[in-house]
């Protein structure tokens, strides 16, 4: 289902103008593309720090719409949920997807194309094939010893 983007109450073109540190909380939320790919588990080579993103989600991901079915107490639910901020982007983005708002703006990379942002619409991210919806597995269904069976290229 496709929602159009609201841009209430956001200065226009923030990310293309405003430092992630200097973000309102509202325009930090709006970088968030909907994939769901953070959502992901991953595995990390201890000897090489490689990430690998596996198809296996976390429990609270809807595999549908691509959300947090629980995204403003998650952390209750799954504590080891990172919470992406200004403040701990630089420690975290070695771990986040590629096409991920958050790590191209840190690394002083454009956000996408297809970015809801930019085409005004939720299902953009869908269209272009970048979000997760429909082919995630429930991380309840899979051991965490299996989860290397289920790796994708990022």
């Amino acid at each position: 289902m496709s929602t159009k983007i609201s841009h209430k109450g956001l200065r226009p073109k923030f990310w293309e103008k405003i430092s992630l540190t200097k973000m309102t909380d509202p325009e930090w939320e709006a970088l968030c593309d909907g994939c769901g790919r953070c959502c992901l588990n991953k595995l990390e080579d201890p000897d090489t720090g490689h990430v690998a993103l596996t198809r296996v989600a976390c429990r609270l991901l809807d595999n549908e719409t691509c959300q947090c079915s629980q995204y403003v107490i998650r952390q209750e639910f799954v504590p080891e949920c990172i919470r992406m901020t200004s403040d701990t982007i630089a420690q975290h983005a070695y771990w986040l997807p590629n096409t991920c708002a958050y790590k191209l703006l840190h690394e002083g990379e454009n956000i996408p194309d297809w970015h809801p942002l930019l085409t005004g619409t939720t299902q953009s991210v869908h269209d272009a094939g970048i979000s997760v919806q429909g082919w995630t597995i429930p991380e309840f269904e899979v051991p965490e010893e299996e989860w290397e069976d289920h790796i994708i290229e990022d």
